[in-house]
């Protein structure tokens, strides 16, 4: 089958698409025959050297897969083949076929094409965890989505509509991802390039801040992020896209009896319930058009490295899917 696999951190570059042996399926394993795969800046992050955590070579990227399962391993119970699949998985996703654990698998329902369903994994679960799990948003409290015209952002702000919230402020840095946030649903729009953006956040909540904040910048954008905080206001870290370190001071929390609280998919994963719930709810909100997903592009397997330099650009808006 062909892949895409790099020897080397660096640039998109160093992708190259491989020939390499079908991957067999173990006991509690299926085989997928890959439709679509979702791009993250994680991938990115993986392929500079410079994720999480440690990212051996050579490597072969990608996290979200949807497709059709061909073969079954001898143990699997939940699953057979010809049923149509999504999954948040490890890597190895940049692949023609990829074999996965059966309790990585969510069913994708008949109202659900391949691309939409892969647009979930990363972005729809991280959006989703940080609001209802993290966030704790309760209905009628105000939310700060940056970022609002990217995966994650995009989907958050229809969710937070969905979970109840009262006010939506969005920002982004562009006239166009502006008016693009308003479309998703958000009630305010704030350009987070323009000096003084925190004290705007400020002014259209009356001085009181907002409720719930999804943050993954850090540096700069982290430090005001606090100042648009109310009281008993949580800050949601999902990353940390500058590169800059974040120093905090707890006194300045206390005073406001507010919290910054750290968000990593992955631990997600392991509650296999928590995981599946949410699976099932945002597959569900797309089935029934409460969700629509923005799709940035598709393109083909071999176009994997075009594809990180246009993310890394930062000129397009909404999910990236590869293709076999």
């Amino acid at each position: 089958m062909k892949a895409i696999r790099f020897e080397a951190y660096g640039g998109p570059d160093v992708l190259e698409l491989v020939d390499i042996d079908t991957p067999t399926v173990g006991d509690q394993e299926v085989l997928v025959e890959v439709k679509a795969i979702g791009v993250n800046y994680a991938d990115i992050a993986r392929r500079e050297g410079k994720y999480v955590v440690p990212t051996p070579l050579p490597f072969m990227p990608g996290a979200e897969v949807a497709g059709i399962i061909t073969e079954v391993g001898k143990d699997v119970k939940r699953y057979k083949p010809g049923m149509r699949v999504v999954s948040l998985i490890e890597s190895a996703g940049y692949a023609e076929y990829v074999n996965l654990h059966e309790m990585a698998l969510a069913p994708i329902p008949d109202g659900v094409d391949f691309v939409n369903a892969v647009a979930l994994p990363l972005q729809g679960q991280t959006a989703y965890h940080i609001l209802k799990t993290m966030g704790r948003l309760e209905k009628g409290e105000t939310v700060l989505v940056h970022a609002a015209a990217g995966g994650v952002g995009a989907i958050a702000v229809q969710l937070a509509k969905i979970f109840g919230a009262g006010k939506i402020i969005a920002t982004a840095s562009s006239a166009e991802k502006l008016a693009h946030a308003k479309e998703m649903g958000a009630d305010h729009v704030v350009n987070y390039t323009e000096e003084g953006w925190e004290l705007k956040v400020r002014e259209l909540t009356d001085g009181k801040g907002v409720d719930v904040a999804l943050e993954m910048v850090g540096g700069d954008i982290f430090r005001k992020t606090l100042k648009c905080l109310a009281p008993f206001g949580r800050v949601v870290v999902f990353g940390a896209a500058s590169g800059e370190s974040s120093p905090l001071l707890a006194g300045e929390l206390m005073r406001r009896n507010q919290s910054v609280i750290g968000f990593f998919l992955p631990q997600i994963m392991k509650n296999y319930d928590m995981y599946q719930a949410s699976f099932k709810e945002l597959l569900g909100f797309i089935e029934s058009g409460d969700l629509a997903l923005t799709i940035g592009g598709t393109y083909r397997l071999e176009e994997a490295a075009d594809v990180h330099r246009l993310m890394q650009g930062r000129k397009t808006m909404g999910k990236l899917v590869l293709v076999p």
